[in-house]
């Protein structure tokens, strides 16, 4: 890997920084800017305050087009330099009028030191199939092993880490990985130490673990495997990583059930973490999980790990990450189509409240598989399994594009979301554009998705920690292009929703009467034209980088807090409702809150957790006056699935993300849909259609005239009340409480 400085570095002059800001108004939705400063507004201790919204997005792009491998050669042209501080200031203009924005993860780490020591956190989600596999040239290697040994832990600590560093994980459990888990050969005596000089004493002793002088001078160490965690992420995973192993006989091992771990280096809650952000959780988390984990691995002796345990430990490995303060885990366990009890596991309530809520659960299912009324009636009672066809995503890119034998060979999986098929140990890497606001603000739509083609390219040339990923990412060059706020720009530019109407047609292998959708035709040829745009760019920029064309590269992902940022739509999406209350949670001391008071918004203390409180945001979507406007709460499912099903033909090569709403009475077509677009349609999921209902709900539908009481209470902007309450100086660096990067809450909150 290379890893030299840039010998040139490109900066964005703050002449130029100037002459924007005073020209270009950014799109900020009636949540954008107040969700921008709470969520990726860095903190600069310099200033005791955080960055201001063009701080933020010179950092982020001057991280990005840095990356160009060329910027790393001694003999790199002057041509180079001038063509990338062109695209830098074309990008810099782009996203701070919020046409098109990277990622959450981009937002919150581009452009930071820890870019340049983890490339990995500029990734979205990633997948890893749990089977035993080798740890490689990775910066994660238990002592015990040799680097090509391939081990049961591995897969855990992947999970682990990219949990831990803000991405989310998909996994899978289908039963060809599982059978490859050997027999769990014997249960491990696991010893939790901590020493009275930790400030975790106390917390620790109440979870199980011993005062480590004592235990010191009755224990003999030498019959047992000792490791003193550090105080670093690496060191958490070292320790699942070696309680996993020792369940099972090697010649590496030492020849011993007993695992002693000392959690005293470890940092006390509270304490800030300087690298990725936020503050610490302490060791209790670790301590918990590791226990849980040796539970479950100890009632397995003698026998195979199943599924069920396998997706446990995961959802316990996520259960701990979730105890930070700015992580969340999002994760997505993929099992057999005919694993009963994978699909039933979250039937056990008590084990669902104590760790199975961790991840959304999703079946992997061919062209072949006909038999969805089960699964249907799973999704009608329980909201899971979703539906990944893994054969679609190994053989086809845009549906349009016909049958093109193993284009993607090596997919396995899908991230949380399901918008990326993926290999092992792949990423999904994206980058969001609006078209309506690019389109608003006067950009080509072509360049904005040109543009959008090379940021995402640099991202993979980033330094990832492991080897698995590195190589997988070289030969793949995997990208998500995608778009957001697609209702709001499709009933802007054609006047009308994409989906004309139906055609009933009857089934020839089953005699069923089913409905084919009728598309605009306007809107398949402008959408197959942007990602024309997007193919064009990718394949002459990575001839310039001399690097493979991406194996992939559109998709749809549900968007979510960056959604709000422009106040758009998310994804492909509905707007919940055309008029609506969205509540936000803040914790009682955060500094927003005065600015909000301040400007009219009701805020009240939040019935659900203690010292948070809760703010309502009137909102009212784009066209949500216009006659054609639709919202998730009146548009039909055959309308969604059509929807889902353009985008999978004429935009998306990787996948559309979408989680499909359903009324009561519409339970009964639930089968006869995904089975009617089982060719087409690469990862479903769907839920039932909550309108609101419970008290303080995220979420609720309310008419025009309860919206404009409410706007008219709140006299102020949020932005400015807030500097001059605090004199352009934040008081502290707020703390978040959890939001999620897309719609379905799956991905990461940065």
């Amino acid at each position: 890997m290379n890893n030299t400085i840039n010998l040139k570095k490109i900066t964005l002059s703050n002449s130029f920084i100037n002459t924007v800001s005073s020209t270009i108004t950014p799109h900020w939705g009636k949540l954008g800017w107040v969700t921008y400063k709470r969520t990726y507004a860095r903190w600069l201790p310099e200033a005791q305050r955080t960055e201001d919204w063009s701080e933020t997005v010179k950092r982020v792009v001057e991280g990005n087009i840095n990356l160009d491998p060329r910027l790393k050669s001694p003999t790199s042209a002057d041509s180079v330099y001038h063509e990338l501080t062109a695209e830098a200031q074309d990008l810099y203009k782009l996203i701070y009028g919020l046409a098109a924005t990277p990622s959450g993860r981009n937002l919150w780490i581009s452009g930071t030191d820890y870019q340049y020591r983890n490339g990995d956190a500029l990734n979205n989600c990633w997948f890893i199939a749990i089977r035993p596999q080798a740890y490689g040239d990775s910066h994660i290697v238990p002592a015990y092993l040799n680097k090509k040994q391939k081990t049961v832990s591995m897969p855990f600590a992947f999970m682990f880490d990219q949990l831990m560093k803000g991405g989310g994980v998909g996994f899978s459990v289908v039963k060809k990985n599982i059978a490859q888990i050997p027999k769990v050969d014997r249960k491990v005596d696991l010893t939790i130490l901590i020493s009275k000089k930790s400030k975790s004493y106390n917390d620790s002793l109440n979870l199980g673990a011993l005062d480590r002088d004592a235990w010191n001078a009755k224990n003999n160490t030498e019959q047992a495997y000792c490791y003193k965690v550090p105080d670093t992420r690496e060191g958490w995973v070292l320790a699942l990583a070696c309680l996993i192993d020792f369940h099972f006989v090697s010649d590496t091992l030492p020849k011993t059930n007993r695992v002693v771990l000392d959690m005293t280096a470890v940092r006390p809650q509270g304490s800030r973490i300087n690298g990725f952000g936020g503050t610490a959780s302490g060791p209790m988390p670790l301590i918990e999980m590791l226990q849980d984990v040796n539970q479950v691995l100890n009632a397995a002796q003698g026998a195979k790990l199943t599924a069920v345990d396998c997706t446990d430990i995961g959802n316990l490995i996520g259960k701990a990450v979730v105890a930070g303060n700015v992580r969340r885990s999002a994760e997505l366990a993929l099992g057999s189509a005919d694993d009963h009890a994978f699909i039933t596991m979250k039937q056990d309530k008590e084990k669902l409240y104590h760790h199975r809520w961790a991840s959304n659960n999703s079946v992997a299912v061919d062209s072949k598989f006909k038999d969805y009324a089960p699964i249907a009636d799973s999704l009608i009672h329980n909201g899971e399994p979703g539906i990944v066809n893994l054969e679609l995503s190994q053989n086809y890119g845009r549906s349009i594009d016909g049958l093109q034998p193993g284009i993607d060979n090596d997919v396995e999986g899908t991230n949380p979301c399901g918008e990326i098929s993926l290999s092992n140990g792949e990423p999904c890497n994206l980058f969001e554009v609006f078209p309506y606001i690019a389109q608003k603000q006067g950009w080509k739509l072509e360049k904005v998705f040109g543009l959008a083609a090379r940021y995402a390219k640099r991202v993979t040339f980033s330094k990832y920690d492991w080897e698995i990923s590195r190589n997988v990412i070289q030969h793949n060059r995997r990208i998500g292009i995608s778009m957001s706020g697609i209702q709001d720009w499709l009933l802007t530019e054609f006047g009308k929703r994409v989906v004309t109407g139906f055609k009933e047609f009857t089934d020839k292998q089953t005699g069923a009467v089913l409905k084919k959708p009728l598309y605009n035709s306007a809107a398949i040829t402008r959408v197959n034209q942007f990602y024309q745009a997007v193919k064009q760019e990718d394949l002459q920029y990575s001839a310039k980088l001399g690097c493979q064309p991406s194996c992939k590269l559109t998709t749809v992902k549900p968007s979510g807090t960056v959604a709000k940022l422009a106040g758009m739509s998310e994804g492909m999406h509905f707007h919940y409702a055309g008029y609506l209350i969205q509540r936000i949670r803040f914790q009682n001391n955060d500094p927003l809150l005065p600015a909000l008071k301040a400007c009219g918004y009701h805020i009240e203390p939040d019935v659900y957790t203690k010292n948070t409180m809760c703010v309502e945001f009137p909102l009212k979507a784009v066209n949500a006056d216009d006659p054609h406007f639709a919202s998730a709460g009146n548009v039909s499912i055959a309308e969604q699935f059509a929807t889902q099903a353009f985008l999978q033909t004429y935009w998306s090569d990787n996948a559309v993300s979408c989680t499909i709403t359903f009324q009561p009475q519409e339970t009964k077509q639930i089968a006869k849909l995904l089975y009617q677009y089982r060719f087409i349609t690469k990862s479903t999921s769907m839920l039932p259609y909550s309108g609101g209902e419970f008290k303080q709900a995220p979420k609720e539908p309310i008419n025009k005239e309860v919206y404009e009481k409410m706007q008219n209470r709140i006299t102020g902007d949020v932005a400015r009340v807030f500097a001059q309450q605090n004199n352009n100086h934040d008081q502290k660096d707020a703390t978040l409480v959890a939001q999620s990067d897309c719609a379905s809450g799956a991905c990461p909150v940065r």
